[in-house]
């Protein structure tokens, strides 16, 4: 019914006969200050689902950087895909999309786009070398991916640097 034909009905007019009168309170106003502090700790409660906490110091994410050495397979795409697929699931994050590049003669470049962030991977098969970035907020755990990609490529060697980002957001 358009909204024209409603009104002509008298079904979209409020009837007199059930007309309230509200209540009206004087209230002081809040300070400033106190009003700012309302709405960062507001914010701080909106977000709480999506920080993470690590050793106790709460931040935006944990954002690990990897790079393995003496690795083997890092020219097969099929094998990076089922390895990110592996690492999310290990994680206990959720895959959204995955992009996969395939260079020539060798070498891939991808991400695993994550509703927590997500999984990069550069690799140079002939220096038998990758580089990842796994970058994780909320409750997945980032760390569950390195035995997986330890075994997948059989790094000889794995290196882990670890950012706790924004922890003063």
């Amino acid at each position: 019914m358009r909204q024209n034909a409603l009104l002509r009905s008298g079904k979209g007019l409020p009837g007199t006969a059930r007309k309230k009168v509200a209540q009206v309170s004087v209230v002081q106003p809040v300070p400033a200050e106190d009003r700012a502090q309302d709405q960062q700790q507001a914010r701080a409660q909106d977000r709480d689902d999506h920080f993470a906490v690590r050793n106790g110091v709460r931040c935006a994410g944990v954002h690990l950087i990897v790079d393995l050495h003496g690795a083997s397979g890092l020219n097969d795409i099929d094998l990076i895909e089922t390895t990110l697929r592996r690492c999310v699931e290990a994680a206990r994050a959720t895959l959204l999309h995955i992009h996969l590049h395939h260079f020539q003669p060798n070498g891939v470049s991808g991400v695993a786009v994550l509703a927590e962030s997500h999984i990069s991977i550069h690799t140079w098969p002939d220096a038998g070398y990758a580089a990842l970035d796994v970058f994780m907020c909320g409750k997945a755990s980032p760390d569950a991916c390195i035995p997986v990609l330890r075994e997948a490529f059989k790094a000889e060697r794995v290196e882990v640097n670890e950012i706790l980002r924004g922890q003063d957001a």
